[in-house]
């Protein structure tokens, strides 16, 4: 048995919404199971969704104020006016920054930028930022992907003399911002018909204003910061992320190829993926480390040179970012691993003089995927006096809410309920920790403490094949709200597997229904080679890939988790070496069983382990989850015993027997009265002294004629005095079968027969007929 670490929650289709899918749209099985999952009713919703065009982009004009802001800026054109573009530092800031210095450029404007830094100037607008753009002779201020809540800037800028326009996408306050005209999709004044564009989305919608047309060249742009700000992938987004990519893959752009050759990865294969693990995080490094004007200025690069040199000091950003949020992410376990008080909380406070405040954010990803609990990182100022951080939380922990029930300690805090920002004293951060642990402990459950996984594709073998996962990438992209699919397979078997990797660290295997097969790999999952056994069914999480090799495509399985609820048989069965064999036992979680002292006295040392004995009454015997099996009993019946005490989920088989009768078998009737006579013929025989020449002559083995011997004393057929043998013609009649010894070497044979030279498929069914 493997129970998973984690819940798994599978969501099936409909199945005969999947078969319309299917027959009306010429789909493969996993495709139309896809879209019937994220939604799709009908096939003409199916349909739309595979098939969006230009005109699944809104009119630009649809968003309330957006006439007016081509006004001001084209006066602004007309009298030559300087124009600052007020960006924010991550990706979704510097694309958008981007696509307004490209249209503002095109349209011949006198434009400049500013990027606030965050450990300077933190989040949106800054007066020190706004006042220098008057000295500078700014006359009009465009904000991008911020300003919604810069309402004190806002009104400083307008009482220089200078315009603003906000161009946002969080959310609105109670309280707007003073600005000339304010565009956004979720404005109460305004009809948008799509309200969750990102930041750069909005900025295109001004763009493609000003332009008269849709800018095609600048959808690359869009399908950063999309994906990289993680809204919806639903509605406009997704048809500008879609055509973004296929712009990307066949773009000149100096900046799209500089990016591919620090990511190594090629241009025509760029997906959603690659923006989301590739591009999103360089351009997002150089703002949590420091100034992001240098992302600004890659993707607004004009030659390859240039592009390339701020590529390299991007990437070099990124893996020093990834330094730092490793060197964090270790001194926060070792907090919470070494503080009862931090590690015993439901919710993780963890906190540290100088921690990098940009970074934060990902080491508290990192603490819940390693902890499973509601996370806060906070980096300390004692000049200050202050703590800054961020947080995010878990499934049934609304983080906003319960960080909202802290006001009086908690003066500066934003978010929502899976991510939050704060500001907060040095000395309430441990009042924090303790209230937010009681918070928890009132709301959570342990259910809700085990992390789920929501799977909405459940797969069979025969479904699966290389033109099948083809299909599944036309319908990218995947993303929030159109999440990529979580497979599964279930009740499949193995039919083979193998540990690979020159550490032998993963393992591959060959997944069967019984009909189909389809080969599977787990990265970093060798150990499943020792935890996983032939013949149960079994079921897998994971994701679908092709492998291609010298040209051939084959559909391979990506195994994520794995879990099964049958018990399993472990056959280590004359491994000689035992080291062979012990290495794959789980030692501390198991218990060593044996039914002959000189089993453990042989055993000891080797298995540097305790060893159970069983006494007559099975006192020493536990429940364990895991028992080894040494050897055997003198009786079955004490083996019967012990699985029915011990309930295993797996058994390990070894059956160490340097005392095997099974190949010496039982002598036959023939045998046995050959030997008779022989006894009788020769009264007062001297059998001890000549027992050794008899076995040579008769060229059976020395054992078998001791035990033949013994179950004619035993009857009562043969007697011995003073060292002689003597026949008691007199004995009783009685079947050999009825002697205690001839009755245990039956016993013995068979029960070696049956459970230690066995075909293992047998040995299985013998221990299942008595486990279930």
């Amino acid at each position: 048995m493997i129970l998973s670490k984690k819940r798994w929650q599978v969501e099936r289709p409909d199945a005969t919404l999947v078969q319309a899918l299917q027959n009306d749209l010429q789909l493969s099985a996993i495709a139309a199971k896809i879209l019937a999952a994220r939604g799709c009713e009908t096939t003409a919703e199916a349909e739309s969704l595979l098939n969006m065009t230009e005109a699944n982009v809104h009119d630009p004009f649809l968003m309330y104020g957006m006439a007016e802001a081509v006004a001001r800026i084209e006066q602004a054109l007309e009298n030559g006016q300087k124009i600052l573009v007020y960006g924010d530092y991550d990706a979704d800031g510097v694309t958008s920054t981007t696509v307004m210095l490209n249209v503002l450029l095109d349209l011949g404007a006198d434009v400049s930028f500013k990027i606030p830094n965050r450990f300077i100037h933190g989040y949106g607008p800054h007066e020190a930022l706004f006042r220098e753009a008057y000295e500078e002779g700014v006359q009009l201020i465009i904000t991008v992907d911020n300003g919604i809540s810069g309402i004190e800037p806002v009104r400083v800028a307008k009482e220089l003399g200078m315009d603003v326009i906000v161009t946002d996408h969080h959310e609105p306050g109670e309280e707007l911002p003073p600005a000339d005209i304010i565009l956004h999709p979720r404005l109460p004044e305004g009809h948008y018909p799509f309200g969750e564009l990102a930041g750069v989305g909005v900025a295109f919608k001004l763009a493609h204003a000003l332009y008269g047309e849709l800018p095609i060249h600048l959808m690359e742009l869009v399908a950063i910061g999309t994906v990289a700000d993680l809204v919806p992938l639903v509605d406009e987004n997704r048809y500008l992320v879609k055509r973004g990519i296929q712009e990307m893959r066949r773009s000149l752009s100096p900046w799209v190829q500089a990016m591919c050759d620090i990511a190594s990865t090629e241009q025509a294969k760029i997906t959603e993926e690659t923006i989301g693990f590739y591009f999103g995080p360089r351009l997002n490094a150089v703002g949590r480390l420091g100034e992001a004007a240098p992302g600004v200025e890659l993707l607004l690069a004009d030659d390859s040179a240039k592009a390339s040199a701020l590529a390299k000091q991007l990437n070099a950003c990124n893996t020093e970012r990834k330094d730092i949020v490793k060197s964090i992410t270790d001194e926060a376990i070792a907090l919470i691993e070494s503080d009862e008080k931090i590690g015993n909380s439901l919710v993780l406070v963890v906190a540290g003089e100088g921690w990098n405040a940009g970074v934060v954010g990902i080491v508290a990803s990192r603490l819940v995927e390693q902890y499973y609990r509601p996370t806060i990182v906070l980096s300390l100022d004692p000049e200050k006096g202050t703590a800054k951080g961020s947080a995010r939380s878990i499934e049934g922990f609304h983080l906003y809410n319960e960080l909202a029930k802290n006001r009086d300690i908690l003066p500066h805090f934003g978010g929502h309920p899976m991510a939050a920002g704060m500001t907060l004293s040095l000395e309430h951060v441990d009042e924090l920790r303790t209230r937010l642990d009681a918070q928890a402990r009132e709301c959570l459950t342990e259910e809700q403490l085990t992390p789920i996984v929501h799977i909405d594709i459940p797969l069979s073998i025969d479904e699966v094949s290389a033109d099948a996962i083809e299909e599944i990438s036309a319908l990218g992209p995947f993303g929030t709200d159109f999440p990529k699919p979580v497979y599964v397979l279930e009740d499949v078997e193995i039919s083979s597997m193998r540990k690979i990797g020159a550490a032998e660290n993963h393992i591959k295997m060959e997944l069967t229904n019984g009909y189909d097969k389809l080969d599977s790999v787990g990265f970093n999952k060798g150990h499943l080679h020792d935890e996983l056994t032939y013949g149960i069914k079994i079921s897998f999480i994971g994701d679908l890939q092709i492998n291609e090799w010298q040209g051939r495509k084959k559909a391979q399985f990506m195994i994520e988790d794995v879990q099964t609820t049958e018990w399993q048989l472990f056959d280590i069965r004359g491994i000689r070496q035992t080291a062979r064999w012990l290495n794959t036992v789980p030692k501390d979680e198991a218990q060593f069983i044996a039914f002959r002292p000189a089993t453990m006295a042989y055993y000891q040392s080797l298995i540097g382990a305790p060893i159970t004995v069983v006494d007559p009454a099975l006192s020493n015997v536990e429940q364990s989850d895991y028992i080894v099996l040494l050897d055997l009993p003198q009786q079955v019946q004490r083996l019967e015993e012990v699985l029915q005490k011990t309930t295993p989920s797996r058994i390990y088989a070894h059956f160490y027997m340097p005392d095997s009768q099974y190949f010496s078998g039982l002598p036959t009737r023939e045998q046995f009265s050959w030997y008779y006579k022989f006894l009788k013929n020769r009264p007062a025989f001297p059998l001890d002294m000549h027992i050794a020449d008899l076995a040579k002559h008769t060229g059976w083995p020395l054992d078998v004629l001791k035990f033949m011997t013994q179950v004619f004393f035993e009857l009562g057929f043969v007697k011995m005095e003073s060292g002689l043998t003597t026949v008691n013609v007199n004995a009783p009649k009685q079947a050999l079968t009825e002697a205690p010894s001839y009755k245990q070497r039956s016993e013995q044979i068979e029960m070696e027969q049956k459970l230690v030279y066995a075909p293992y498929i047998e040995l299985k069914q013998w221990f299942d007929e008595r486990l279930t």
